[in-house]
């Protein structure tokens, strides 16, 4: 490789403080990544650990001055190195060689700043910057502002440090240097993994996977496969995350670099822990903290503290004491570094946990966890390091709150909250708004813990892209860091709503709107992993006018109604329920739809859900002469068909046509063109080995080509290959799936059987997709008239809202579970016979068919007809 520094004389190459090829070499290759860096951030990856600078590592000859203080940087002796670096800088300065001086200045400025030095760390650094600016070289001017970067990302400025990685990977596509090209990159992405935005990182981290994929094995290949799989995890997609993992893993081990093998099976224990498989998760956690690595230390810590909390799960009591003295050991001889700062803010969360167990004989718990915290918070301050300082302050403001000591918790979470957006980072100061708002209800500060609730819910907003990616593995899962959020400030808003005054009413009751419009959004985009949904609320007046919106809120001590009726102000009613209560008769309920069930018994808990939801606003429905109820539906309501509520008099498909929306934002109001329905249908009738054979599909898509001009795929001609191909016909304008199906919480759980294997959302929103990208229009109706939804998963019916979805139909009509053959078949014959006249609507052939069931003596049980619902667009 081409010298790219300078002539040297033979008398220096002889005092070895000259960067040799070999070094030049390793530098182009590693240097980017600065691979100690890579493998320190990979390792704390689920911890939101910054990574802490590190230097290429030079096996090939005896050390030079450099590679020396390399190697006292890595063992966390940060004055030895900087005073090798001092001498090395002082040599160049002598040789009037200022292109190396900048350089070695700018490796001193990390050391100088994990030693606390900040002052002098800044100052060393633009002194680089300053040097290098005078000489026409991209590559040294590359991998100085490669260092600003991690000197910036490890104060926590980390937009400051991707824009000056960005910076850095221009001049090195000016200097030619594909690999510093593809290392910022890198880097750029576990910036943005820090701001939150996993799923723009995964795409990046994805981009440089391919363009490295055809090159021969190597590190910086070990390097990405690693980032790649933890940011697959990361986002939920745990089959991608181990396929990247282990051939990381069998890379590394082709090339014998232990540090990496061990950076690959701790991450594939978290994979395992991911997936509740703890006793492999256990196993792969052991194994990497006995390690005898001695530069994987920060990594063995971090095996041992996902071991600390599969101990607790299996009540391995014992064992958790012993470990926790040795990790509190293990933390007190690292230096102060980012690892060492958050390992201690990791432990602090595991020992508050551990203090609820009498059984945990070590003493104050408590006390242990805010000395660590405080500790943390120093250690960050004297690195200079906001983001990990804002963390500290605000989990020890979290264990004040806890104990109620309100003061001291709102000075801590103050200051936290500051930090945050100095540094602008909306993923934590959303957590300390929200905590700050908990602290003033608690105080009765009820307009202050408005505003802070708020100011959280603002800034989950401007995340809702990246929210899919909030994850278990950092304490930060949707359903208690996110949820919650949304919940309590819609109890707030809708506390005490008759005794606010008038001119507030409406505007709490349309935040409340809001906000749940808001959840049900960030939920979809949860259960996506991807936040892609276009909205925009649609007034309902100009959707339908004999229409009505509403709204159940299940809060943990009431239901909240809201209403929207056309033309009117937003009403509100409030039942005092406890949320137990409320999940029991909707487990009772859907246990009653069973064939087999009494009707006395159905009755009854049908007429209790309804005068919690319906008996309070029946009179405004007749008042303004409704005719359809759009239930926007919320929690464990969505896993029973409201059409099966009873007022004790009729089931209220007797009364109404009835529809659901996962939200009025996602709804498409184009009018249905009746002149236009054509259908393609699809479906199997055989058993395989994991599904019964379904013999009415045959009578059932034989009834529907009797009635409307119908392309039929059915059994082995119903393949995924031949779906693509019929849907390329821009003319069908309902597609009618008749096969065994299953809607699930998880996307990669949610499909339907064909005959060669099955479709995924995924693979039914790229057919969708590769339709409309012919110039058609969507598809107005998917009918799936086969599917049920997972069984024990009490949010399984997010799948089906998610199909409904990422189709792009307008409507989709489905089952929550497998129906009769006979009378599916009766109702869907029934339903697309009214579809054909003028002026029917989706909902209202849906209702007239389940009124010919239910007054069939045979299928008049709600088990034959209430299974069926219509999400979406209902016109």
């Amino acid at each position: 490789m081409k010298n790219i520094f300078f002539k040297l004389t033979a008398k220096e190459e002889q005092q070895g403080l000259l960067l040799s090829q070999v070094q030049i070499t390793v530098i182009k290759f590693l240097g980017t990544l600065i691979v100690i860096t890579l493998l320190v951030c990979l390792a704390f990856l689920s911890l939101n650990l910054p990574t802490s600078a590190a230097y290429p590592h030079f096996p090939y000859h005896a050390p030079t001055p450099l590679e020396q203080g390399q190697i006292f940087y890595e063992a966390g002796q940060f004055k030895n190195a900087i005073q090798v670096w001092k001498d090395a800088a002082v040599h160049f300065e002598k040789k009037r060689n200022k292109k190396n001086q900048a350089l070695i200045l700018s490796y001193l400025a990390l050391s100088y700043q994990q030693s606390g030095q900040i002052l002098q760390s800044d100052i060393i650094i633009h002194t680089a910057l300053e040097m290098i600016r005078k000489y026409d070289d991209n590559f040294i001017y590359a991998q100085i502002l490669n260092n600003q970067g991690h000197l910036l990302f490890n104060q926590g400025k980390t937009e400051a440090a991707l824009e000056t990685w960005r910076l850095a990977e221009k001049k090195y596509h000016n200097s030619g240097d594909k690999v510093g090209e593809f290392g910022t990159q890198i880097n750029q992405a576990k910036a943005l993994q820090m701001l939150g935005y996993f799923l723009r990182a995964n795409a990046l981290f994805q981009q440089v996977e391919a363009a490295l994929s055809q090159q021969p094995d190597s590190q910086l290949k070990i390097s990405i496969l690693l980032n790649l799989g933890n940011s697959w995890r990361i986002i939920g997609d745990y089959k991608n995350a181990r396929d990247n993992l282990e051939k990381s893993l069998d890379i590394a081990q082709k090339l014998g670099l232990s540090t990496e093998q061990q950076i690959a099976l701790l991450n594939l224990g978290k994979v395992a822990n991911s997936e509740n498989n703890i006793e492999t998760a256990l196993k792969l956690f052991q194994q990497v903290a006995n390690s005898q690595n001695p530069i994987s230390e920060h990594i063995q810590l971090q095996a041992r503290l996902y071991q600390l909390d599969i101990l607790w799960q299996l009540h391995r009591l014992e064992e958790v004491e012993q470990l926790i003295l040795q990790i509190h050991k293990q933390i007190d001889n690292l230096p102060p570094t980012q690892t060492t700062i958050y390992a201690q803010i990791e432990l602090a969360a595991s020992l508050v946990k551990f203090s609820s167990s009498s059984k945990i004989t070590l003493p104050n718990l408590l006390i242990q966890s805010a000395e660590l915290l405080a500790n943390a918070r120093q250690q960050a301050q004297t690195l200079g390091n906001s983001r990990a300082e804002s963390t500290a302050f605000g989990k020890l403001g979290n264990l004040y709150e806890q104990t109620q000591q309100w003061e001291i918790a709102t000075s801590l979470t103050t200051q936290a909250l500051k930090l945050a957006q100095k540094i602008n980072a909306p993923d934590i100061a959303y957590q300390w708004e929200w905590q700050m708002g908990r602290i003033l209800n608690a105080q009765g500060d009820k307009i202050g813990a408005i505003a802070n609730y708020k100011q959280a819910f603002q800034a989950l907003q401007s995340l809702r892209q990246d929210l899919v990616a909030i994850n278990q593995d950092i304490q930060f899962s949707f359903r208690e860091s996110v949820e919650p959020v949304y919940r309590e400030l819609v109890d707030l808003l809708l506390q005490d709503i008759p005794n606010t005054p008038a001119s507030q009413q409406q505007n709490n009751l349309i935040a409340a709107r809001e906000t749940i419009e808001a959840l049900q959004l960030a939920e979809l985009a949860n259960f996506f992993r991807e936040a892609c949904l276009d909205s925009k609320t649609v007034p309902i007046e100009t959707i339908d006018s004999t229409a009505a919106l509403i709204y159940p809120i299940i809060l943990s001590d009431r239901i909240e109604v809201i209403l929207s009726l056309p033309n009117q102000p937003l009403r509100h009613y409030s039942t005092k329920i406890p949320q137990s209560e409320v999940e029991a008769a909707i487990k009772d309920m859907r246990q009653s739809l069973r064939r087999t069930s009494f009707a006395a018994e159905r009755l009854t808990i049908a007429q209790k859900i309804y005068t919690w939801l319906l008996a309070d606003i029946a009179p405004d429905l007749i008042a303004h002469q409704i005719r359809t109820l759009v239930f926007i539906l919320d929690r464990e309501l969505r896993n029973i068909p409201i059409s099966a509520l009873h007022d004790g008099e009729k089931y209220l498909i007797e009364k109404y046509q009835i529809a659901l929306a996962p939200s009025l934002q996602l709804f498409k109001s184009q009018p249905r063109k009746n002149n236009q329905i054509q259908v393609l249908a699809g479906g199997m009738s055989y058993a395989n080995a994991e599904f019964a054979a379904l013999p009415g599909v045959e009578q059932e898509i034989q009834q529907i080509s009797t009635t409307i001009p119908t392309t039929v795929l059915l059994n082995e001609k119903f393949t995924n290959t031949k779906l693509k191909a019929k849907l390329q016909n821009l003319s069908y304008s309902v597609m009618h799936l008749a096969s065994h199906g299953q809607f699930s919480s998880k996307a990669s759980d949610t499909f339907i059987k064909t005959w060669d294997g099955q479709i995924n959302i995924h693979t039914l929103s790229k057919l969708m997709s590769d339709r409309n990208l012919k110039g058609s229009s969507p598809i107005d109706l998917l009918v799936l008239s086969a599917c049920q939804t997972a069984k024990g998963d009490e949010r399984a019916t997010l799948g089906l809202a998610g199909v409904a979805v990422r189709s792009g139909a307008r409507s989709t009509l489905a089952s929550l579970w497998t129906v009769n053959d006979a009378s599916t078949a009766k109702l869907m014959s029934t339903f697309y016979r009214e579809l054909l006249k003028p002026k029917v609507k989706k909902v209202e052939a849906l209702r007239l068919a389940q009124l010919e069931l239910l007054q069939t003596p045979e299928f008049k049980h709600p088990y034959y007809w209430a299974a069926f619902i219509l999400v979406g667009n209902w016109l």
